[in-house]
């Protein structure tokens, strides 16, 4: 198939990119390559996917709504896989800005060029931080979302809703993906377990919030590649007289769905630095801190719908997953 993918110098992204290139597939690389965090990893995957006959790049950022268009019509796409994104939770609150323009208005420009081209699947990264204050626990897709506790999350949400709107009056077939703490090589240095481990090598404190009283749903990466490709040619179709009350009631209306991909555990944060530190056999230099602002104490996905369409279930061990990134961060940065 040929595919669209935004954001293939970032974590998943790459990752997903690399997967279908090896199952044959043709690639349209799209990716602002940001400074957001460290370029040279960012390149690092890029070159990996440039030896690939069937992978093409355009380097550019998702505001630049003539560049998409060029880009897009030329390449012809039949799916378009949205995974660029302005991320962090925590960033979010410094620079509310960037997120409005790059998570809202860029992912409207791939939307409404879902719609021009006609893709026959449009799909589009969401984020499990939609569920912010939400006390029901485990996730459902169903579940009412209207308390946010970060910029990041309420772009996300609000795109969500452009997609079902613009699934609804044009027919656009389009699955949003609610991702769960992912993790695993060529990860993000913003993240806990990139963070931790570097800072654990250096000798330098780790800051470890509400005194690491926080649990996660952490998602291996081969996981969520497992997840989205599944649901590639699993296309929504539009139901004339719905059930609302199924699980699968976020069909309703439109040829639309959001599908959670998490591996449905909660892992406390001590008991994952423990895991790091047993990898690298070294103990962490702990600062205990509060609660930060936009923060969730808890994440965990229910992901009975995922399983329904697709028949898989996130399974990765969060040891074995944190044993497999020490293992590529020590390769990579020659530890």
């Amino acid at each position: 198939m040929k595919i669209f993918i935004t954001g293939t110098a970032g974590f998943i992204g790459f990752s997903i990119a690399r997967y279908l290139l090896d199952n044959n597939h043709s690639i349209c690389g799209y990716d602002g390559i940001t400074d957001y965090y460290d370029i040279k990893l960012k390149k690092s995957r890029n070159k990996i996917l440039t030896k690939y006959n069937k992978f093409s790049f355009t380097k550019g950022m998702l505001e630049n709504k003539d560049l998409l268009d060029k880009t897009i019509k030329k390449f012809k796409p039949e799916i378009i896989l949205h995974l660029a994104a302005q991320a962090g939770v925590r960033y979010s609150i410094d620079q509310p800005r960037t997120y409005l323009s790059s998570n809202i208005i860029g992912t409207y420009n791939i939307i409404e060029l879902a719609h021009k081209v006609k893709v026959k699947h449009l799909m589009i990264a969401s984020s499990s931080s939609v569920y912010g204050a939400n006390k029901k626990i485990p996730y459902s897709e169903n579940d009412s979302v209207k308390l946010q506790m970060s910029i990041y999350a309420s772009t996300k949400l609000a795109t969500e809703s452009i997609a079902h709107s613009y699934s609804h009056i044009w027919r656009i077939p389009t699955t949003v993906l609610r991702f769960f703490t992912v993790y695993g090589p060529w990860g993000r240095p913003d993240m806990a377990l990139f963070k931790f481990t570097k800072l654990i090598l250096e000798g330098k404190k780790i800051d470890i919030y509400n005194k690491g009283y926080l649990y996660r749903d952490f998602t291996y990466i081969d996981d969520i590649v497992d997840g989205v490709t599944s649901l590639i040619k699993k296309i929504p179709k539009y139901k004339k007289n719905p059930n609302l009350n199924k699980i699968d009631s976020l069909s309703s209306i439109a040829p639309f769905r959001i599908i959670n991909i998490g591996n449905s555990k909660k892992i406390k944060l001590l008991d994952f630095i423990k895991a790091i530190e047993a990898n690298l056999g070294k103990k962490a230099i702990r600062n205990y801190m509060p609660m930060q602002k936009g923060d969730v104490y808890m994440t965990l996905a229910n992901t009975r719908l995922l399983k329904k369409i697709t028949g898989i279930t996130p399974k990765t061990n969060y040891k074995e997953g944190i044993r497999k990134f020490t293992e590529w961060y020590l390769d990579y940065y020659k530890k």
